[in-house]
């Protein structure tokens, strides 16, 4: 074979997937145990047939013909005692011996039906016995009894030559069983080693059968499955620059390029995710620097103008109490414009002030119970409450980690927006409830007042948004966007519940433990609530 058919041979095993081996190692190994499983069933069935051969034909026709010697021999005995002393005693033995004759030649004859030549001695010794029987036995036996038979002595000599004859021929049928039965038992002997030695090859073809098959399975299947597990740990360690070697059949070989490529694949969009992931964290930083100096920015701008909108506001109600009515009507009307615009400004700066100081200024994580915040708050809003004789109904409610003020603040402007926005004319109903959801507590405050349209939902949560005019409702529009602030602040989620259309239906959650990283302080603290800035 020269080295390009070995190269060819080679490529074209190569292309064997691990099906094909399969099934081409299961269909050789098939082929072999069912050729060797054939030739057991022939030696099985070659040493059973000999052995039933010399069991139940062999041995049984060699008794048998000892046995009929036995029977003739005793004849003999009884017709030469007979025909000596005439006595009947002697007849006994010869009609008994009558009786197994036939019994034991019927039996041999049965033995025998096979076995051509044995049927022949059969028939001469049968052809000697009847000669004897007409020539000796019978006429020696019909003599009268109480005298010896004449006949025995006439006959002596013609009857020792018929019985010898007779011998004669049952020894050498004898001599035929015997060396029949020797025979057979050395063919017994013989097919019993062949059975031995085509066992032993069985179990030989078998233990090298299963060593292949497992060497196969380990060089062709466990091995390369090996390399490729190793290959795949080392990547999912973090390895990966780590390339993964194609072994085995092919389709294994097929599957490790896949998962290379995808490895390759992997690292580009992995180099291509670091790299956003920097310019991301460049924008975060940014970003946090950014809402970090606005936030800076808003406070200090909202303090700053603080003392001069005081200012203005003191001088302007100055000038409402002592020259209100001395002027004309359009001087008290600008007069009372600049009033309202001060204290709406005053409001709105306070207002801003407590929305930067979330998360900022506010963020003590304490042992809350909010049974107790909602209790103050309620008092707190009783003015309004009672006025607008508004029911605040509740379950019971937990207690959780969380910032003391800001839970006052979150409560103030829930409970206070679904008084104010009541429906004209009907009292208002409030109900506060709060159920477990895994780590997190949904809380749901709901009302029977005017609602909030659902394309509104989410814009009712966004600073300075307005749904309504001042004239209508009082407030700066910052209230939910506070609401908001301090839930996410909180790691929960806040919205409007789209389904409830009776009233309004605001649900929030927060979680029942602090911050990973933030540890509560132990102990309550009171809970602020300011009556006057429900916004």
């Amino acid at each position: 074979m020269t080295g390009n058919d070995r190269l060819a041979r080679r490529r074209r095993f190569s292309s064997w997937t691990t099906r094909r081996w399969l099934r081409v190692g299961a269909a050789v190994s098939l082929v072999v145990l069912a050729l060797l499983g054939v030739t057991g069933a022939w030696v099985l069935a070659r040493t059973t047939s000999i052995n039933d051969d010399l069991v139940d034909t062999r041995s049984p026709a060699l008794s048998s013909s000892f046995r009929l010697e036995s029977a003739l021999l005793n004849q003999e005995t009884g017709i030469r005692g007979y025909g000596l002393t005439g006595n009947p005693e002697f007849l006994k033995p010869y009609q008994e011996g009558l009786v197994e004759q036939e019994t034991q030649s019927t039996q041999l004859a049965a033995l025998l039906k096979d076995d051509t030549a044995a049927l022949g001695d059969l028939a001469d010794i049968r052809a000697a016995i009847s000669t004897w029987q007409e020539r000796i036995a019978r006429p020696i036996a019909a003599s009268a009894p109480g005298t010896p038979s004449p006949l025995l002595t006439e006959r002596a000599a013609e009857g020792k030559s018929a019985f010898d004859g007779l011998r004669t021929a049952l020894l050498d049928q004898q001599e035929r069983l015997r060396a029949e039965r020797a025979g057979a038992r050395q063919d017994l002997a013989a097919v019993t080693r062949l059975r031995n030695w085509v066992f032993s090859a069985i179990a030989a073809v078998i233990v090298a059968l299963t060593v292949l098959a497992f060497e196969g399975l380990r060089r062709g299947i466990t091995a390369p499955l090996e390399q490729l597990g190793a290959d795949a740990r080392a990547v999912a360690g973090g390895d990966f620059g780590h390339p993964i070697t194609a072994t085995g059949p092919a389709d294994l070989r097929r599957l490790s390029t896949g998962i290379d490529s995808m490895r390759r694949r992997l690292v580009q969009e992995l180099a291509f995710t670091e790299e956003a992931r920097l310019r991301l964290d460049e924008q975060a930083a940014d970003l946090q620097r950014s809402n970090t100096e606005l936030e800076q920015f808003a406070y200090v701008a909202s303090h700053d103008l603080q003392e001069p909108l005081r200012k203005v506001s003191s001088f302007t109600q100055l000038l409402q109490r002592r020259y209100g009515g001395q002027l004309d009507a359009r001087a008290d009307q600008y007069i009372e414009f600049a009033v309202d615009g001060a204290n709406r400004m005053q409001t709105l700066i306070n207002d801003l002030l407590d929305f930067s100081r979330v998360g900022r200024v506010h963020q003590t994580y304490r042992s809350v119970d909010l049974d107790a915040v909602v209790d103050q708050t309620v008092s707190a809003l009783s003015v309004g409450i009672e006025e607008s004789r508004a029911s605040v109904t509740r379950s019971a409610l937990p207690t959780l980690a969380a910032d003391p003020t800001q839970m006052g603040m979150l409560w103030q402007n829930l409970i206070g927006n679904a008084v104010k926005f009541r429906r004209p004319g009907e009292e208002p109903r409030i109900d506060i409830s709060a159920e477990r959801e895994g780590e997190l507590w949904r809380f749901a405050v709901t009302d029977n007042g005017i609602g909030i349209a659902p394309e509104f939902a989410e814009k009712v949560f966004v600073i300075f948004q307005r749904l309504h005019t001042k004239d209508a409702y009082s407030g700066s529009g910052i209230g939910l966007a506070m609401c908001k602030k301090i839930v996410e602040f909180h790691g929960g989620t806040i919205s409007v519940d789209p389904q409830y259309t009776r009233g309004t239906r605001i649900t929030f959650t927060l979680a029942a433990e602090a911050p990973a990283g933030v540890d509560a302080l132990a102990g309550p603290e009171a809970v602020r609530v300011d009556a006057g800035r429900a916004r």
